[in-house]
């Protein structure tokens, strides 16, 4: 009885070993993993860093301006180009294309309420009612 419960106190002891050393090695993997996907947060970010310097590169005015001049044989504003707000037509006026086709369809005209049998209109009170005839 004494061997088979040493027996039984050194395999739970080598068991929770194992299960002790199992825990550390996913911990120690789980450590890597988190590292590795730090080092690549801080590559993204030094790219988009680089991007953005690069952007402001190509949008500085100087070098617009430059490859304006070159490619787009643009020429120098006159004074007689510029034109006062008051000297703008007005505005056309506002069509309904739509409602102008309804008429011509003869659509556009109100439609009748619906009444029933009895001659008065659904779901009108009786002074309603009175008031359509």
């Amino acid at each position: 009885m004494f061997r088979t419960l040493n027996v039984v106190a050194i395999l739970a002891l080598i068991g929770s070993a194992i299960y002790a050393y199992s825990i550390k090695y996913e911990t120690i993997l789980f450590a890597e993993q988190i590292l590795k996907m730090k080092n690549a947060n801080q590559q993204e970010r030094d790219q988009i860093a680089m991007m953005r310097a690069e952007f402001a590169h190509l949008i500085r005015p100087g070098r617009i301006q430059a490859l304006a001049d070159k490619h787009l044989d643009l020429k120098q504003l006159s004074i007689d180009q510029i034109i006062q707000p008051q000297d703008l037509p007005d505005r056309a006026p506002k069509v309904d294309s739509i409602g102008q086709k309804l008429d011509l369809l003869g659509l556009g005209e109100a439609t009748p309420l619906p009444r029933d049998i009895t001659g008065s209109i659904r779901g009108a009170t009786p002074k309603q009612n009175a008031e359509a005839r």
